[in-house]
This record gives structure tokens, sequence and C-alpha cells, in this order.
């Protein structure tokens, strides 16, 4: 017998190379075989239609593009569509799924009902039901010409949503957000950071320094973006059969961001309100021994260690959310996987079209989890104690 056989670790790794090995083979045999198939039809291989013109239309895009553009440019639109009805339903179902599960737990007789009655509603209906619905009902608003601006500027309408909205110019909006996000971050740095040699009243004025310094770079940056010979401010005005001015929700939009925002929020719920529960009595009737009020306990005792509790299970939620934005091709909203969709059918690229939808999901819903569980354990208790 080889003597390297009698070494268990050289045994492990040699099955552990075998078995890679036995997977790059099967890999390999079938890009080899599937290939061999595409030129046996007639189809090409390879990312180089990327480049191609697409000649269709994308109804909604953040960026500029006509029917000129490429390929990776439509994908580009899809991929940051995606990422824009995230970014808003996600918290919106944060908000309302907290909201909803604190009613639950709230002792109000009222308020249970009303939080129990949400959640067996929307949960048990199906998502792609619930996005057919609210589309319906927004296609039957009245029409433009039919309908007045709402206080604060807001036109509602079958066309779509019309609000108030800014000249300026894309990328000064993006470094706004960066801005004030960064200022956001200071601030919860100072805030939790064990400052022992600053007073509380030092620590205070710093973070509304960083709080006024970063908004005013915002304002800044958005000034310094305004598309010239225009408002700052883009109010919606009536003209004819439509409204000029402002921007516009369409219809798609606004469905998929009403069915992910309240189906999302239902199971939130759920997950807020068992982790409320979870949370030991002892450290609600320490709260009342030291003199704190019942809003004292909640916030300063039960809510944050609830969120310890639940935050690996709402990680998994926000991924599941994430991936629930594919719905919007039932209503035609130009997402992610719609572009890949209709990129399959004008170019016939199946393997290459599908390769980059799978790569980019798992790049997007990765990159979620990874941050989401970087800041789980910024929050986690440290020590032998309980980790809630």
């Amino acid at each position: 017998m080889p003597a390297f056989l009698n070494s268990r670790a050289m045994r492990d790794g040699a099955a552990q190379t075998a078995f890679v090995g036995a997977l790059v083979l099967l890999v390999g045999i079938a890009i080899v075989t599937a290939r061999a198939n595409l030129e046996a039809q007639g189809l090409s291989a390879g990312f180089g239609f990327l480049e191609r013109a697409t000649g269709w239309r994308i109804s909604f895009s953040l960026i500029d593009y006509d029917t000129s553009s490429p390929y990776w440019k439509a994908i580009l639109v899809g991929v940051l569509n995606s990422l824009f009805l995230g970014a808003i339903a996600l918290p919106l179902a944060t908000l309302l799924g907290v909201t909803v599960g604190v009613m639950r737990t709230s002792g109000n007789g009222m308020a249970e009902l009303l939080g129990t009655v949400f959640v067996e509603v929307f949960r048990n209906v199906p998502l792609l039901l619930q996005l057919l619905f609210w589309y319906a009902i927004l296609l039957s608003l009245p029409s433009p010409r039919d309908t007045g601006l709402l206080p604060g500027g807001i036109a509602l309408s079958g066309r779509g949503i019309y609000v108030p909205g800014l000249n300026v110019t894309g990328g000064s909006v993006f470094i706004a957000i960066l801005l004030v996000l960064a200022a956001a971050a200071m601030a919860l740095w100072l805030k939790s950071a064990r400052l022992v040699s600053a007073p509380p009243r030092a620590v205070r004025r710093a973070i509304r320094a960083t709080w006024a310094l970063g908004t005013t770079a915002a304002v800044a940056a958005l000034w310094i973006g305004r598309i010239p010979e225009t408002a700052l401010l883009s109010i919606p005005v009536q003209q004819g059969l439509n409204y000029r001015e402002g921007i516009r929700i369409s219809p798609e939009l606004m469905a998929c961001v009403i069915s992910i925002s309240i189906y999302g929020a239902a199971y939130i719920a759920e997950i807020v309100r068992s982790g409320i529960n979870a949370v030991p009595k002892g450290q609600a009737e320490a709260g009342r021994a030291l003199g704190l009020s019942s809003w004292h306990i909640f916030s300063r005792i039960r809510l944050p260690l609830a969120i310890r509790i639940v935050m690996p299970t709402m990680i998994n939620q926000y991924v599941w959310l994430f991936k629930a934005t594919t719905i919007g091709i039932a209503i035609s909203f130009t997402d992610f996987f719609m572009v890949i969709s209709t990129s399959i059918n004008q170019s016939g690229q199946t393997l290459e079209l599908i390769g980059i939808l799978m790569g980019g999901f798992l790049i997007i819903n990765y990159s979620i989890a990874w941050v989401l569980n970087r800041l789980n354990d910024a929050i986690a208790l440290k020590g032998t104690q309980l980790r809630i």
C-alpha cells in the first residue's frame, strides 16, 4: 500500500480533489455538448450579441435608452428597474410590517383585531392575484382630464400618478443620496461609539452638525445638478388630455410597489410579533422596577431585543421579497426578468441570457444578505449571555 494512503489527511484531500474534478468534468462536457447542439442548429454561442442593437422599446427606464441601444444597456435598465422597485418596496414593507406587528402585541383589542385581519387577508391571498387586483384598480382611475391636483401637487389618474419632482440630473440625485447615507452612517457611529472622554451633550452636538453638513451638501449637489433654465421644483400641470411636468409614476410600477409592500408586510408583521413575544418578561419587569414608562420599556428594551431575535429571519424575508420583484412581468413592468425574457425571444441567446439572469440575482441577493448579516453581527450582544 502506498505510504500516502496511510495518512487520513491525504486520503481526504485526494477524495475532495477527485470530487471537484468530476464536477468540473461534468460542467465541461455539458458546455461542449451545448455548443455542439447550437452549432448544429446554426446558432452562434457567446456574448457578442450584447453589442447589437435591440430594436425594441422599454416603457420605464431610469437611464437614457432607445431602440438603437445595445442589449447590454437594456439588461442594465432591467437591473436598475428591479433595484429601484426593491429599494421602494422593501422599506415600505418593513415600515408597515413593524407597525402591524406592534399592533398585534399592543394589548389593545381593536388594534390587535385590525392587525390580525390585515395579516390573515394579505398573507393568504397569492401575490400575483394581489398584483392584478391593484393594477386593475389603478387602471380604473379617471382619465387625466377628469382629475384635479390634490394637496401637495399630486394627481391620480388611470395613466399614472403624477407627483412633484426636481429638474435635476440623475447623477446629482445619486450623489445627494450618497451624501445623506454617509451622514446617517456617521451619525449612527457617533451615537453608538463609546466616546468616554466626550460628554453626551458634545456627542449630540456632533450628531446634529453631521446631519446639517450632510443635508447642506446634498442640497448643494441637487442645485449644481439643476437642468439649466428650469425651476428646481417641477409641479404637475394639466395640459390638454394629460399632465405635463412633475414625475409620472406608471401604474405598473405602482401596482408592483403596493402588492409587494403589503404582501411582504403581512409576513414581516408575524416575524416582528414573534420576536416581541420572545423577549423574556423579566426584561420588561426590570424596566418597570426602574420606573420606566411603557413607551420607554417598548422602545428601549423590548423592540431592540426583538430586532436582535428576528434579524436572521428578516434577512431571509428580504431576499425572498427581492426575488418577488419578478412578478412585474405579469403586467409588463420592465424589470430584470422581463428584459431577459424579451432578449431571449429577440436574440435567441437562451443559455447566455439565462446565465446572466441567474448571475445577476445571485450577486444582488448575496449582497443584500451579506450587508444585513454584517449588521446582525454588529448589533448582536457580546459575551456569554443570550444573543437576543
